[in-house]
């Protein structure tokens, strides 16, 4: 279920593979999807199996996804206004690619299957923030702003630790010359070539390099290394395309 799971004082991280779910072939079996030919009931059913594992209580603690359109809006969350149970479907989430919190008891989720899924937390100021960064939303600044939307609840970017989830890696992320070239342009450091030798961008790379050019510490960042595409335990749209379910990044500040 977890492909890797961390914590650093009252903060709580994790990032789900695709096993241990209800969902039938070509999913099997762990699809967080909010979109796509699945059974709706079995996602619900793997998005709660995922919350009570996360939380360690079937009590049903606020649980925050995004309806992401690979933007750089980030939305703040209140637990006021959360469902104890999380439900498939976007069409009664906020429509952004990240989501901030200051709220302990929150869980803060990202879904992705092969963009780069980052959680950031202040451990001392108690504020987390999940990120969708694709690549419109690394151009659009979505790192960025989640860090400032951070910042403007108490957060130091000093303290501020960060994890980077499984991604495509600039060895498999093949893209148009002109398109590597746009990414470069905006975020420079990007710009790489694939296996097989032919145009490509280094998503996580520009993660890194946004992640200090905000004040976070080399140090205080950890990657965890994996490609969707290369792993078969992971979703990867590039590999798989419409056969492709999602995984998912998640961070609380635990009460």
């Amino acid at each position: 279920m977890f492909a890797f799971r961390s914590a650093v004082g009252p903060v709580e991280v994790a990032f789900t593979d695709r096993a241990g779910g209800v969902s039938g072939p070509p999913f099997d079996s762990l699809n967080l999807a909010a979109v796509g030919d699945d059974d709706p009931s079995a996602v619900a059913a793997n998005l709660c199996r995922v919350q009570q594992a996360f939380t360690g209580t079937a009590d049903g603690e606020p649980w925050a996804l995004m309806h992401q359109v690979h933007g750089g809006d980030v939305v703040r969350v209140r637990a006021a206004d959360l469902p104890a149970e999380p439900s498939p479907g976007v069409d009664h989430l906020p429509t952004a690619d990240g989501l901030v919190t200051d709220e302990p008891g929150v869980t803060l989720v990202v879904r992705v299957a092969d963009c780069v899924p980052v959680l950031l937390a202040d451990p001392e100021a108690g504020v987390a923030a999940a990120l969708h960064v694709g690549r419109p939303g690394l151009v659009a600044g979505v790192l960025p702003h989640g860090v400032a939307a951070m910042r403007e609840l108490g957060a130091d970017p000093a303290r501020v630790h960060a994890w980077v989830g499984p991604h495509v890696c600039g060895r498999c992320y093949e893209v148009p010359e002109s398109m590597r070239d746009d990414v470069e342009a905006a975020v420079p450091g990007t710009a790489t070539t694939t296996s097989w030798d032919t145009p490509a961008v280094d998503l996580g790379a520009g993660v890194r390099l946004q992640l200090h050019a905000a004040g976070i510490a080399p140090q205080r960042v950890e990657a965890v290394g994996r490609c969707t595409r290369e792993d078969p335990a992971l979703y990867s749209y590039r590999r798989d395309g419409a056969a492709s379910g999602r995984l998912a990044g998640l961070v609380r500040v635990a009460r």
